[in-house]
């Protein structure tokens, strides 16, 4: 056979592996998140939701065997997002971490970016925090509304964290992320009914406010007001007392906005 034959015969072959391999992966990715992953399952959707993991920073070998490293890794991506660490990959799991990676979102791969991402008032005195560190006081030239949301986010800073807490109703016995955040925007006026996360992500008007900026992806949201973090996620290092608890809290701690949609409330 000439050259040119063995080079037509071999982009022949080329072609035709890469449409295999094309084919393969979307019939594989077919099959995830149809059933609940846990420790002992195997096949094409562990290795991928494996994949997955090490792709938004919880890195664990893609055998396609659901064993312990997994399972920790799963934990790790559960805290993260703040869902219940069990271990257990459900299929609402696996199509949020999918959901997240195709959006950008990475939620273990560190904090990140600098304190100007995100806790800084576009304008405007900064609120600041009280000797108790669960309370914050707002400038005396703040508006209403923004007096209002800081009061309500005090009234919940010894809550602790509970999955979809505030969703059923404002005053529960704890809250998530998105319900702390419904809860200060609703003392303020802002919100008739709780939000989950996603959704805030359409919420209010486009961008940083000068008073109020919420800051949502599909798993988890806070809240900055006149410069102060309110967040149900622990702080950073360097944090102490109640800033570094689990539960709504303001935070002094900065974090990165990376992967976050900016909203807040017209005017503010």
């Amino acid at each position: 056979m000439d050259g040119w034959r063995i080079a037509r015969a071999a982009c022949a072959l080329i072609a035709g592996l890469a449409v295999t391999a094309g084919a393969a992966a979307p019939a594989a990715d077919a099959r995830y998140a149809k059933r609940t992953l846990k420790s002992g399952a195997k096949g094409s959707d562990v290795k991928n939701h494996q994949r997955y993991l090490t792709r938004a920073g919880f890195r664990v070998r893609a055998d396609g065997r659901y064993g312990k490293r997994t399972r920790r890794a799963q934990r790790r991506f559960e805290r993260a997002v703040e869902r219940r660490r069990n271990g257990r990959a459900s299929r609402s799991d696996q199509r949020l971490l999918r959901r997240m990676l195709r959006r950008g979102v990475r939620p273990g791969a560190g904090t990140g970016g600098t304190k100007a991402d995100t806790n800084r008032p576009n304008a405007g005195p900064k609120a600041v925090l009280a000797a108790d560190g669960r309370t914050a006081i707002a400038p005396d030239a703040a508006p209403k509304e923004v007096k209002d949301a800081i009061a309500a986010a005090n009234r919940i800073t010894r809550k602790p964290y509970r999955y979809g807490g505030g969703h059923g109703e404002w005053e529960d016995s704890g809250y998530d992320c998105s319900g702390a955040v419904s809860y200060a925007l609703h003392g303020a006026g802002l919100l008739d009914r709780p939000l989950p996360s996603g959704p805030m992500m359409n919420w209010g008007k486009r961008g940083r406010g000068d008073w109020i900026t919420v800051y949502a992806h599909e798993s988890h949201a806070y809240v900055v007001i006149a410069g102060l973090r309110f967040d149900t996620s622990r702080g950073r290092g360097g944090e102490r007392g109640a800033s570094a608890e689990r539960g709504p809290r303001w935070r002094t701690q900065s974090r990165s906005s990376r992967g976050f949609t900016a909203r807040h409330p017209g005017g503010l």
